[in-house]
């Protein structure tokens, strides 16, 4: 992770913050603290950047994730990676597969770990959203979410911390039940 650090601190903060925003597992929730913080952004920017860096992959992801898909039954490396996504998109798309396209903005829109642009893409095609509603149901929700991370970021770094401390804990509870 200090590599990746490393790299990011070497880029223009603008450009470090839309990378960080493209990643997977990072995404904006990660994107925006790291412009604030790292890079004593203010809140609104970093938001900016990373909304650009987060949006940039999903109509790339939802255009190839049905061939890969079918490209995977063939390739048993690929196969059994797809297999895990899809299993891992089951399990946290539940409120996709009750709610369809709301469910999927909340999905994307709320920022339990986990559940961003990335995975709401993945959780698209596995319950057969069309391109079109998908992509803007997932650009609606990464904005939502972005909003929601920079006004935590804006008050300090105490208020992302139980920002998502809170919903790491909502969700495991959540899951429970």
């Amino acid at each position: 992770m200090s590599g990746l650090k490393e790299l990011l601190a070497s880029l223009p903060p603008e450009v470090a913050v839309m990378v960080a925003g493209a990643m997977p597992v990072l995404e904006l929730r990660g994107a925006i603290p790291f412009g604030v913080f790292y890079f004593d952004m203010p809140a609104w920017k970093a938001l900016l950047f990373a909304l650009v860096g987060n949006i940039v992959p999903v109509p790339f992801l939802l255009y190839i994730l049905k061939p890969l898909n079918s490209l995977s039954r063939r390739v048993s490396i690929i196969r059994r990676f797809m297999e895990w996504l899809e299993r891992r998109a089951r399990e946290k798309g539940t409120t996709v597969e009750k709610w369809e396209v709301l469910g999927l903005y909340l999905f994307v829109a709320v920022p339990f770990p986990g559940t961003g642009a990335w995975m709401g893409s993945v959780v698209a095609e596995v319950f057969g959203i069309s391109y079109r509603r998908a992509l803007i149901t997932i650009v609606l929700g990464v904005i939502t979410a972005g909003i929601i991370v920079a006004f935590a970021s804006h008050i300090g770094w105490w208020a992302v911390v139980i920002l998502f401390v809170g919903l790491f804990l909502a969700g495991y509870f959540l899951g429970r039940g």
